[in-house]
């Protein structure tokens, strides 16, 4: 069966300065790139999203111990199962993080410290199949959540890269495969999932580790919407 692709023009007007996903590392020597909130359709056929929000009194810790369930670093080859609406549509999507290093290099530590970045949360997003139980979907794109450490807090700068399919490469093809919506409902979903995480992490974070409750996420706890 032959699949008829729309027309779709590639780079169009809404777009500043689409950032490629190989040229990620741009994000540590720009802190402020042209596109810091928006979306854009790449040369390559992927939609880029960027998104940023200013978490006050949030630290780059308390981010990797919200991103569990495996607490720091060692959340790292874990999945976030996720049922949510974006863009008006209830999406089921699977996070598979990544070690910072497939994006950043071998170097990322040096090089985080040196752009007075605390941490990121990498991953690979896919299309879940929604099953209670099974982590089974397909890969789709990427998701690059930056820390940047600022007076009293931190931003955090948000970058998607959707349209990546494990063996497609053509463009158009990659373009039209995302769902319609989810480029610009990505934008509002993260700005606003972040300045709501920044009003109550600090406390959260806080309470479990001054209590002796865990510190990392795993030590006692797994919650119902992750699977390591």
């Amino acid at each position: 069966m032959s699949i008829q692709l729309p027309n779709v023009t590639l780079n169009p007007i809404i777009t500043p300065a689409p950032l490629l996903l190989r040229d990620a590392r741009t994000l540590l020597t720009n802190p402020y790139l042209p596109l810091e909130a928006g979306y854009s359709l790449n040369t390559d056929g992927m939609w880029n999203v960027a998104g940023e929000a200013y978490m006050p009194t949030v630290t780059g810790s308390m981010i990797d111990w919200w991103s569990g369930p495996h607490g720091n670093s060692t959340y790292i080859g874990g999945h976030h199962l996720v049922r949510e609406y974006i863009g008006g549509q209830l999406m089921f999507l699977r996070i598979s993080f990544k070690d910072p290093k497939e994006y950043f290099g071998p170097t990322y530590k040096a090089d985080f410290a040196a752009a007075n970045v605390s941490t990121a949360v990498c991953a690979r997003v896919g299309l879940w199949e929604g099953k209670t139980g099974d982590i089974a979907g397909v890969d789709m794109g990427h998701v690059i959540h930056l820390v940047q450490n600022e007076f009293l807090g931190v931003r955090m700068r948000s970058r998607f890269w959707l349209g990546d399919f494990d063996g497609m490469t053509d463009p158009k093809q990659r373009a039209v495969m995302v769902p319609q919506d989810m480029p610009a409902g990505l934008v509002r979903h993260t700005i606003e999932e972040m300045s709501i995480l920044s009003t109550f992490l600090p406390a959260l974070y806080n309470s479990k580790t001054k209590s002796g409750g865990p510190k990392r996420r795993d030590e006692k706890e797994h919650l119902p919407w992750s699977m390591g």
